[in-house]
C-alpha cells in the first residue's frame, strides 16, 4: 500500500501544520515546560496590554474626540477664516498689482531692450563668428590635416612598431614561462591538495557538529519557543477576558446593582414626590403670580397713558375739528391730489398721520 503523505492536522493549541512528523523525544520533553514558562511570562504582558487598550479607547471617547473637535473649531476660527479673508481681501489684489507691476515695469522693458539692442548685436556677432569659423575650417582641411597624418605615420614607424615587437617576442614569453607556468603548477600540485584536505578537516571537525547541533537542538527549541509564545498569547487573552468579566461582575454587584437599586427605590420616588408636591405647585403659583403682575402692569400703563392725555388736554385744549377736505396740520396733499394747503410743506407720496 502506498503511504499517505498528507500533512498532519494540528489544533490551535498544538504545533503549527508545517512541523515535520516524527519529532524526537527532545522536542516532546521541551514543549510543555517551555509553554508553561512562556505563559507565565506572557500573561502579565497580555493583561497589561488589554488594560491599556481599554484605557486608550475610553480616553479617546471621553477626552480626545471633544478636544479634537474643539481644536478643529478653534483652528477654523483662528486660522482658516482669517487666512481665507486675508487671501481674498489682501493677497489677491496685492498679487494682481505685483503681476501688473512686474509685467509693465520689468518684462516689457526687457523685451524691448532685447528686440531693439541685443538682437541686432547678436546677429552681427553670429555673422562674424560664422566667417571666422569658415576660415578656420579651411585652414584645418588644407594645412593641419596633412601635417597631422605625416606626424602620425612617423611616430608609428619610429616608436610603436619597435616597442610592439619587443613586447611580443621578449616580454610576453619571459612573463609566461618565468612566472605564470611555475605559479600554475605550484597551485595545481601543492595548494589544491592542501586546500581539499583543509576543507574536509574543517567540515568534519566544525561544520558537521554545528549543523547537527542546530538541526537537532536549536531548531526544535526555537520552533517550540515561537509556537509557545503564540499559544501563550492566545491563552493569556482568554485568561485576561475571563479576569475582565470577573472584575465587571464584581463591579456590577458591588457598585452598580446597589446604585441602580438606590436610584429606582429611593431617588426616583423622591424625585417624583418633589416634582408633584413642591415643584408643580410652586410653578403654578409662580405662573399665576406672573399673570397677575402682567395684568397689573398693563392696567397701570393704560391708566398712566390716559392720565397723561387728560393733563395734555387740560393744558393745551382739545384738538380743533377738521373741515371737510382739510388735511392734518403740517401735511400736504399727495401727488395725485389737486388741493394745495397754503403754507404747508410738500409731503411724501404716502403721508403718515401723527398719533396723539
Amino acid at each position: 500500500m502506498e503511504r499517505d503523505k498528507s500533512p498532519t492536522v494540528y489544533g490551535n493549541h498544538q504545533a503549527p501544520a508545517e512541523y515535520e512528523p516524527g519529532e524526537g523525544c527532545l522536542t516532546t520533553a521541551v514543549r510543555i515546560p517551555v509553554r508553561i514558562v512562556v505563559l507565565l511570562i506572557v500573561l502579565p504582558v497580555r493583561i497589561g496590554w488589554d488594560v491599556l487598550v481599554i484605557g486608550a479607547r475610553a480616553l479617546h471617547r471621553v477626552t480626545l474626540r471633544p478636544l479634537g473637535r474643539a481644536l478643529g473649531w478653534l483652528g477654523r476660527v483662528l486660522l482658516v477664516i482669517p487666512s481665507v479673508w486675508l487671501y481674498g481681501t489682501v493677497l489677491t489684489p496685492l498679487g494682481h498689482a505685483l503681476v501688473w507691476l512686474g509685467r509693465y515695469g520689468l518684462v516689457v522693458p526687457v523685451v524691448w531692450v532685447f528686440r531693439s539692442v541685443f538682437a541686432p548685436v547678436g546677429r552681427g556677432v553670429a555673422w562674424l563668428a560664422g566667417a571666422t569659423g569658415s576660415l578656420l575650417v579651411r585652414l584645418y582641411e588644407t594645412l593641419l590635416t596633412p601635417l597631422g597624418h605625416g606626424l602620425a605615420w612617423l611616430a608609428k614607424a619610429v616608436l610603436v612598431r619597435p616597442w610592439a615587437a619587443l613586447w611580443r617576442f621578449v616580454v610576453v614569453p619571459l612573463v609566461r614561462y618565468g612566472v605564470v607556468v611555475p605559479v600554475v603548477w605550484t597551485c595545481r600540485n601543492v595548494f589544491a591538495p592542501l586546500g581539499r584536505g583543509g576543507v574536509w578537516l574543517l567540515r568534519v571537525v566544525l561544520v558537521v557538529p554545528v549543523s547537527w547541533f542546530c538541526r537537532r537542538v536549536l531548531v526544535p527549541l526555537g520552533r517550540e519557543t515561537v509556537a509557545a509564545f503564540g499559544v501563550a498569547w492566545r491563552v493569556a487573552g482568554h485568561v485576561s477576558r475571563a479576569l475582565g468579566r470577573v472584575l465587571a461582575w464584581l463591579a456590577w454587584n458591588v457598585l452598580g446593582r446597589p446604585a441602580r437599586w438606590a436610584y429606582l427605590t429611593v431617588c426616583t420616588p423622591l424625585g417624583h414626590w418633589l416634582r408633584d408636591s413642591l415643584w408643580a405647585p410652586a410653578a403654578r403659583t409662580a405662573a399665576a403670580v406672573g399673570r397677575v403682575a402682567r395684568d397689573t402692569l398693563r392696567t397701570a400703563r393704560a391708566t398712566i397713558r390716559q392720565a397723561r392725555r387728560d393733563v395734555w388736554r387740560t393744558l393745551v385744549g382739545a384738538p380743533r375739528p377738521r373741515k371737510a377736505g382739510e388735511l392734518p396740520e403740517g401735511l400736504a396733499r399727495t401727488l395725485g391730489s389737486t388741493t394745495i394747503v397754503p403754507g404747508a410743506e410738500p409731503a411724501p407720496e404716502i403721508s403718515l398721520r401723527k398719533r396723539g
